[in-house]
């Protein structure tokens, strides 16, 4: 390929992978087959030296932006070099090339509209993680939007990209951003020229808003001045749209009526975390990424089925077992205390007053039993009242049983409840362990590239040494064959 201008030697430019006035992302290549990206600063810097006010500041934020790769972290883009363009005098930053498509272009057809519940807890987990390792080292991005976060498709993470906002003084950063800053994903204080690690959360969120809704919560019209003066002051004042309504029109119309009622499903703390980020206010949103991730991975961690329940669902959860338990104690304690005795002394008094008004006579006077009126009928009597007794009892043996099949099946669902909570811990611990092993597999492959490109660097030493040795031998063959001549002379 043509190179359009030489950045640094031993570094081939391959064109432009995307411009912009924050600056201009090429396509590198070093000595060999490594494939990196390189972004080229706006502001020419003409003289390496610290009385140039543009290269103090960008020696200084450089020295910062390098301590993001002194630790691996599989969601942040690694820095591999830095310098000035031996043509045109600007800086650049060099950075690994990340093949996989932004969310950005995930979010355009033949892709779905809008990202699943799942697929957005992970961006949220991961992309929060990106944030905290930056923040640790007070390093801020300033520049976080759709199309800086891309899918490795090696690796199967989400990456931040694109750290040039972060090397740009102050002044240049204003300037970039008030002009041909991505102002959809932008802070209210950005409009000022601040950037804060509160900066970085309030896009955070404007991600995450429009992977749910399929679209950001302010939309750029058009690229003129009044469109984005308009979206600025939306940033500053307006309350953010409802998200979920957003989400209910913009649902894929391919999805069955199932998948899409489960979609609409959204963890409330999903939720809150989204709005908590968007507050107009810088203090009132997370205070840095380490902050945002701890908030997400404890609510994501929760032990509840596919994320399919807010926190309002648990609680009626937790309500209706703590009802069942109570039926359950109370079926217990009346099966234990002698009821059915009582239950025929009621019978037989019943029977006994129905017996006196049929004869006209009172209980007081002379008894049921009286002998003088009755005489002979006693063991007839007798017998009624045992039949009684023998139906009463067979009465409350049936209420009985009744109750024990309804406390078994409470019972059965309660410990079918228990046993559903325990298969989502299951689950969730065996995720976390999937984690934290793509974890271990991805420091391991930043080790193998970081031992590839030293080996790369030692060749290329190796080379440069034998191409002095070759020069310095042609330059001792020259001066011999000199001196040859101008003895001939």
């Amino acid at each position: 390929m043509t190179k359009v201008f030489t950045i640094t030697e031993g570094l081939e430019n391959m064109g432009a992978l995307r411009t912009g006035g924050q600056g201009s992302v090429y396509k590198g290549r070093r000595i060999g087959e490594i494939i990196t990206a390189v972004k080229l600063l706006p502001t020419p810097i003409h003289a390496e030296d610290d009385n140039d006010k543009n290269f103090r500041d960008f020696k200084n934020e450089v020295t910062k932006l390098k301590r993001v790769n002194q630790e691996p972290n599989p969601n942040v883009v690694k820095i591999l070099n830095s310098g000035i363009t031996e043509s045109g005098s600007l800086p650049f930053i060099e950075m690994e090339f990340i093949e996989g498509p932004d969310l950005e272009e995930l979010l355009k057809p033949p892709h779905d509209p809008v990202f699943t519940i799942r697929e957005v807890i992970k961006v949220a987990d991961q992309l929060s993680n990106a944030l905290a390792h930056c923040h640790k080292v007070d390093v801020k991005h300033g520049d976080i939007k759709s199309n800086n976060v891309k899918f490795n498709v090696h690796s199967g993470n989400y990456m931040l990209l694109d750290f040039g906002l972060a090397v740009m003084s102050d002044e240049q950063r204003r300037t970039s951003l008030r002009h041909a800053g991505a102002i959809e994903f932008m802070a209210p204080e950005q409009n000022s020229g601040e950037m804060l690690f509160e900066t970085d959360v309030y896009s955070f969120g404007v991600i995450l808003y429009e992977l749910l809704a399929g679209v950001v919560p302010f939309p750029l019209l058009d690229k003129g001045e009044t469109s984005r003066n308009a979206v600025m002051i939306s940033h500053m004042e307006t309350p953010v749209p409802d998200v979920l309504a957003l989400r209910r029109n913009n649902l894929p119309a391919s999805w069955s009526d199932d998948k899409r009622a489960r979609e609409m499903r959204v963890p409330g703390w999903l939720l809150t975390v989204i709005a908590k980020c968007l507050e107009k206010r810088p203090e009132n949103r997370y205070r840095n990424g380490v902050e945002l991730h701890e908030a997400i991975v404890i609510n994501s961690t929760s032990p509840v089925d596919n994320y399919a329940y807010n926190t309002g669902d648990i609680a009626v959860l937790q309500s209706e077992n703590a009802r069942l338990k109570g039926l359950l104690m109370q079926y217990q304690q009346a099966a234990i205390r002698p009821e059915i005795p009582g239950l025929v002394a009621m019978q037989e008094n019943n029977w006994q007053k129905e017996t006196m008004a049929s004869a006209g006579r009172s209980p007081s006077s002379g008894g049921l039993m009286n002998r003088a009126t009755y005489g002979g009928l006693k063991p007839v009597v007798m017998g009624l009242m045992l039949l009684l007794a023998s139906l009463a009892l067979f009465a409350g043996f049936s209420v009985y049983k009744s109750r024990q099949a309804a406390t078994l099946i409470d019972t059965a669902a309660i410990n079918a409840e228990k046993q559903r909570l325990k298969d989502s811990i299951i689950a969730l611990e065996r995720l976390n362990a999937k984690r934290y092993q793509d974890s271990i597999d991805n420091a391991r492959r930043y080790n193998a590239i970081k031992e590839r490109i030293a080996q790369v660097q030692e060749e290329e030493a190796e080379e440069i040494k034998k191409e002095e040795i070759k020069n310095e031998e042609k330059k001792k063959r020259k001066k011999f064959f000199d001196i040859r001549f101008e003895r001939r002379d």
